[in-house]
């Protein structure tokens, strides 16, 4: 066509800007109050960057197959790149869809949480060492070789637990611990042999003496008396009580002098561990033994003065607390010389009680002057005729080196302390017994 004839450019109406089957032009009338029908391109841009304040997303293209961003060129339809040429060039950026943005936030999210679990996995490797947590809560045992602790007097089970971990016997301290507890045994000093990596309950079984498949054990109090001994070793080494008093009635196949009946006073205290299948004689001189061995040690050699010893050492197992040791066997000694006050009677209670069958404290004044009992040594001078339990090693020490004085009595004056006071004379201890009886008086029932 020429300039001439050529028709008059008329600016193309909003309608013909978009396709017939584009759903968001369609919703909008010419006359809304966001419709300019002279900038049909500005309502464009604006349709398509507030498409979520519109309810209507011209770029979802899996629902409107990308009409809004891609419509052909057909004929009498100008694209949308003219419209917006003719509009004044302005440029639309396409935003990614609603599920493209969920699927990118999804992405993030999960990213962020990988992120956040690994660094806590990571922290928490780092922290076990620390706090302890990489620890085994035990071995499964049953172990191997040999490991050997001791128990010092006084030693705290977390200590014992502590060595136990160090030596390798158990795997965690806390975890044997807490057995220990359970178990409700108590802890005794001495020296014991475990395996290395020992399940828990056999370590607590070897610590409070239950390891009955390894070896015979049983533990015997200082102060006890031969009936109490026996059934405590027929206890751990399931020898029949009976047996064990026929052998302990012989004691001169044991090395004791003719005038001992039993062996009273020789069945040393302490804990003993013994091998499976020690015969009942073999565990009996076992503790002979011990006691005879402390005896040599401390110069006396004499069966029958290790006899003497022995009784001297078990009245003052019962009469005194280790502390005053020393001074009672002094004492027991100074009474037994010739002396105007004591006349040689030794006047102990505890000898009494025994020739009763007893172990209180009081007693009749017809039983104190009964001489058929031949351990009351208020009607009868000198010593008893044998001891009258098992003295511990430091009894035993003392009665073997008495320490020197002038005392002739002694009164235990508080039985929960042990405290032991001397006198030289009568009128000073009935000074002492007054004290005890109101110690006795205040303690109701204490004293029987």
């Amino acid at each position: 066509m020429t300039p001439d004839t050529a028709p008059s450019i008329q600016e193309p109406a909003p309608a013909a800007d978009y396709h017939p089957d584009d759903a968001p032009v369609q919703d909008f009338h010419p006359d809304d109050e966001h419709f300019d029908a002279a900038h049909p391109a500005e309502y464009h841009s604006t349709d398509v960057q507030h498409h979520d304040d519109l309810h209507h997303d011209a770029f979802h293209h899996d629902e409107l197959h990308d009409e809004a961003l891609h419509h052909d060129a057909l004929p009498g339809h100008p694209s949308d790149a003219g419209l917006f040429a003719d509009a004044g060039a302005v440029s639309v950026v396409a935003k990614p869809s609603k599920k493209v943005r969920r699927r990118r936030r999804l992405l993030a999210l999960l990213l962020t949480l990988v992120v956040f679990v690994a660094a806590i996995a990571v922290g928490a490797q780092f922290l076990k060492p620390l706090l302890g947590a990489d620890k085994a809560a035990g071995y499964p045992g049953p172990g191997t070789g040999e490991v050997h602790i001791s128990v010092q007097p006084g030693e705290g089970t977390r200590s014992v637990a502590s060595k136990l971990e160090g030596g390798k016997v158990v795997a965690n301290a806390d975890n044997f611990l807490q057995a220990f507890m359970a178990s409700g045994g108590t802890l005794s000093p001495g020296d014991y042999t475990f395996k290395m990596q020992m399940k828990n309950s056999d370590a607590v079984n070897v610590l409070v003496g239950q390891d009955k498949t390894k070896v015979i054990y049983f533990a015997l109090n200082a102060g006890l008396r031969i009936g109490e001994s026996l059934q405590a070793i027929s206890t751990g080494s399931g020898v029949p009580v009976q047996q064990l008093k026929a052998l302990s009635d012989s004691p001169q196949q044991f090395g004791l002098p003719v005038n001992a009946k039993n062996l009273e006073g020789f069945l040393a205290p302490g804990e003993h561990r013994l091998p499976l299948g020690t015969s009942a004689k073999d565990i009996l001189q076992s503790l002979v033994k011990s006691t005879i061995d402390e005896l040599v040690a401390q110069g006396i050699t004499d069966p029958a003065k290790q006899y003497e010893a022995v009784t001297v050492a078990s009245i003052v197992q019962a009469e005194g607390g280790q502390a005053d040791y020393g001074d009672v066997a002094g004492a027991i000694y100074n009474r037994l010389k010739p002396n105007d006050q004591t006349g040689g009677f030794l006047q102990v209670d505890s000898a009494v009680t025994y020739g009763l069958g007893t172990k209180s404290l009081n007693f009749t004044d017809e039983q104190r002057q009964d001489k058929s009992n031949l351990y009351n040594t208020y009607a009868n001078p000198g010593l008893p005729p044998g001891p009258i339990g098992s003295p511990g090693t430091a009894a035993i020490d003392a009665a073997a080196k008495p320490k020197a004085n002038d005392y002739l009595y002694w009164v235990t004056i508080n039985l929960d302390t042990k405290e032991t006071k001397f006198s030289k004379t009568l009128a000073e201890h009935l000074g002492y017994v007054a004290q005890y009886s109101s110690w006795c008086h205040a303690n109701a029932g204490r004293c029987t």
